[in-house]
Parts: structure tokens; sequence; C-alpha cells
């Protein structure tokens, strides 16, 4: 190490030293690579086939054909768009109490203390000091104050700077990377956000789906408990066989044993629900939610391919931790060149407080010390290869949630297409299923029908509505699905888009 003292300079050229070094700072360079964004993905489309406009079922809740409009923006609060206050009013006490989320947004504000923490390193670091001692001198050393005193007391007050120049851009680049580390918190905070607002949304409509599922099986059960009275009036009448009724009460007893663990679930999901909104499941008051409550949103926006890569926060922190992996390059490359440290103090010594600052009693220092790596055993050199390659690793990431992307918009909108054909037949086998179980109960009655036919229709008519209620509630989750695919529409929330503006 070599070290440099310009103590004894005279103060001009004290200025001309400082003028050079200041101008060696400002043409230094940043070593490293450069970040670049990716390109966007060249493709047109999300799937092989356009999807434009699914399949209409009139007369069923949610049964609405869905256009989807090409290039259309994401609504910041889309969940309105299912038209049901309740829902709202859960997704707005979420984003305000959810634990969770509270949790990602404190990581958030410690990524971004950490990032401005870093770039203390772009400025001198002042330190001052203040000692105070009373000494004794042994007789056969010659004594330290010029009054030859042997005991006394010594005051020193002093001003430290020192600077470290940023020549290599060790510390632009140090600082870039924890910017960056800060960017990828904060799209994982806002990607926290968006799976809430959509699962608070399915919750609901998981919810909703249970509770008709629950009015379903009591109807049936209704349905079968009339039928039991009939059948002991026609036994008693002669009628109906002893078998008949028992395989009807064989039937109301299965439909009863359906109904607790559908209320089971229906519970748990109001557990889930309160959790969700932040609240403890015996304080929370979730509304009654039913699936002619919700409205399907009817106008379906599909962004630009193109514009993808820009809206999923997903995505946006994997380039967020590809452009720290970039800089950590720069980093590892600057550790193995020179560094320079600029020092200086001044203060004064005296042996009393009065004396302070006096003349006479006045020090100070300048100084450089230039520190050069020679050898390390390798360990910088594979450092700098560590750093390469998780730049590499970085990449391939990226590549990867991209991909996954545009996967997650193709299977959403491929499951939509799909869950309006699957509500279509659902509605007509249900209604067919109730012709049969009407027509089968009629002819029961007037004694001119097999009982089996009842049995075999009350049991269809069962599992059509079950199927029915779960195909319309496929289509409310998926549609939710697609706006959490597209991103959600964050860049559309002051909250979040003043978040990035202020950073």
């Amino acid at each position: 190490m070599t070290v440099l003292r310009f103590a004894q300079l005279p103060s001009s050229c004290r200025l001309c030293v400082a003028a050079a070094l200041a101008s060696a700072l400002v043409a230094g360079c940043a070593v490293g690579p450069d970040f670049k964004r990716p390109a966007v993905p060249a493709v047109s489309g999300y799937t092989e086939q356009p999807v434009t406009t699914t399949a209409a079922t009139a007369g069923v809740t949610g049964g609405a054909a869905q256009h989807f409009a090409q290039g259309s923006d994401v609504s910041g609060d889309w969940w309105t768009l299912f038209h049901s206050r309740p829902l709202n009013d859960l997704i707005e006490q979420s984003l305000a109490n959810n634990a969770d989320l509270k949790a990602a947004q404190a990581a958030l504000a410690v990524a971004r203390e950490n990032a401005l923490a870093q770039r203390g390193t772009y400025y001198p670091s002042v330190a001052a000091s203040f000692s105070a001692s009373r000494q004794r001198q042994a007789g056969t050393i010659a004594p330290t104050p010029s009054s030859n005193a042997f005991q006394y007391n010594l005051f020193t007050p002093q001003v430290s700077v020192s600077y470290v120049p940023d020549i290599f851009g060790l510390n632009r680049r140090t600082v870039e990377s924890v910017q960056a580390q800060e960017q990828s918190v904060r799209f994982q905070t806002i990607a926290t956000q968006i799976t809430l607002s959509t699962n608070v949304v399915a919750a609901v409509v998981q919810l909703a789906a249970l509770q008709t599922q629950v009015d379903a099986t009591r109807e049936l059960v209704d349905i079968n408990t009339r039928m039991v009275k009939i059948l002991r009036e026609q036994l008693a009448k002669g009628y109906a066989s002893g078998l008949d009724l028992a395989a009807q009460e064989s039937q109301l007893e299965q439909v009863n044993a359906t109904l607790p663990p559908l209320i089971k679930q229906l519970a748990q999901q109001r557990d889930l629900l309160a959790v969700l909104v932040g609240r403890f499941p015996d304080q929370a008051s979730i509304a009654h939610f039913d699936l002619d409550s919700l409205q399907l949103p009817e106008e379906l926006p599909l962004s630009l391919p193109s514009a993808l890569v820009a809206q999923r926060p997903d995505v946006l922190q994997a380039e967020a931790n590809l452009h720290a992996a970039s800089a950590q390059v720069g980093v590892a490359i600057a550790n193995r060149l020179p560094n320079i440290v600029l020092s200086g103090n001044v203060g004064s010594t005296a042996l009393s407080m009065g004396q302070l600052f006096k003349s006479g009693t006045e020090f100070w220092a300048i100084g450089a010390d230039i520190t050069a790596p020679i050898f390390q055993g390798g360990t910088l050199l594979h450092q700098e290869r560590a750093a390469k390659a998780a730049y590499v690793q970085a990449a391939e990431q990226y590549r990867s949630t991209v991909l996954t992307a545009f996967q997650n918009v193709a299977d959403t909108l491929a499951a939509l297409e799909q869950d309006a054909a699957g509500l279509k037949a659902a509605a007509a086998a249900t209604e067919a299923a109730r012709r049969t179980l009407d027509l089968s109960q009629r002819q029961v009655t007037a004694g001119y029908a097999n009982y089996l036919a009842l049995l075999n229709a009350e049991q269809s008519y069962q599992q059509a509505r079950i199927n029915l209620v779960q195909a319309q509630a496929s289509r409310y989750a998926d549609t939710a699905a697609l706006f959490q695919a597209l991103g959600g529409g964050w860049w559309n929330r002051a909250e979040l888009v003043q978040d990035k503006n202020e950073k």
C-alpha cells in the first residue's frame, strides 16, 4: 500500500491536488456491463386460434357471452366489474388489513431504506470526536508538554473526513444492484396485492357456489321427504311395496349425508375469507353470497403480447433480479482494481479547555491511500466468474418467467372458452334432468311408473344441479384469473404508481 501525505503543502497546492482528484472521479467509468432491458418477445398472440367471444347460455346465472377486447387496458379495481358491493367491501378490507400484504409492504420499506443507505457511499464520511485524559509520565522519559510537567490534562477535539472516489464505479454498481433489489421487492409486493385480490374473489365465488349447492341439496331433501310421505300413504293403501319405501328412505338418507360435508366446506370458506380480510373467524362478519348476486363481466380486456411483459409484476421482478445480477458483475470486476481513499483531519490539542483552538494548538493532515489487490489466491477471479454465472442464471429465470406468463394467459383463455361451452351443456343437462324428475314423480304418484325410474331421475337431477353450479363457479373464478394473468391493472392504482415515482 502506498500512502501519500500532503500535510506540508501550501493551500494553493492542496487545492490543485483536490481538483485533480475530483477530475479523476468525474472521468472514472463504471466497469462491467451496462444493463439493457430484455427485448419484447416477438409473438402476436397467446393461442393458436384467436379467441374473440365465448358461447352464451340464456336464462342461467353466469351464462352471458364474454367478448375479449384486444389491446384494452386492465382496470386497477377490476373486481368492481362483478357488481357486488359486499365483494368490493371485502377487497378493500383485505387491502387494508391483510397481514401478508402488510409484511410485504414492510419488506419493501426495508429494501427502500437499504437502497437509500447505500447511496451514502457517494458522499464523504465526516466524524467528530473529543477526547479528554489526565496523564502522568514516568520521570525517566522526556515530558510531553512544553512546560516539562510530568502530570497534566490533555484535551483533543478533532474532525475527520474520508472519501472514496468512485474511479472504477464500485460504488455506482453497488448502488445500482441495491436499487434493482429494491425494485424486485416492490414488484413482489405488487404481486402479493394482486394475488390477495384474486384470492378474495375466488373465495367469494367458491363460497357462493357452496351456498348454492347447500340450497340445492336441501331442496333435494325436501323432494325426497315428500316422496317418502307419498310412498307411506301408498303402502298403506296397497299401491306400493315395503321395498319401494325402504329404497326411497335410503335415498333420503344418502342425500342428507351429503349436507354436512357441504356445510363444513361452507364454514371453512367463511373462515378463509375472514383471514384474508385480516380478521379472526369469530370477529368477521361475512355477507351472504350466492351466484345470483354476482354479475359475470361480459367485456374482458386482452392486453397485447408486447404489453404483457411490462405489466406482469412477476416478469418485472425477474427483470429487476436480472438487473441486480448485471450490476454485481461490475462490482466483482471493480473489486479486482485499485481503490483510493482520501482522508483528512483537523483539530486542536491543549492542556486545558481554555487553551483549545488558540494559536499553536491546531493540527491537521491530508492523505490519500491507494490499495491494489496483488494476490488473493484466486478469490476475486472466481467471485467475478460466479457473478457472471449468476447473471446467466437470472437471464434464464427471466425467460422462464416470461414463458410462464404467456402460458397463464393462454391457459385462462382456453379455460374461459371451455367454461362457456361446459356451462351450456350443464344447463341443458340440468333442464333435461328436471323434466325427467318431474315426469317420474307424477307417474309414480299416479301409479303408472316403476319406482326405480324415480330413484334414477332423482340421482341424475342431483348430479346435474351440482355440475351446473360448478360450471357457473368456474366461469367466475377463471374470469378473475384472467385479470390476474394480465397483471391485475396495478399501474392504474394511484398508490402503486406513486410508490414508483417516489423511487
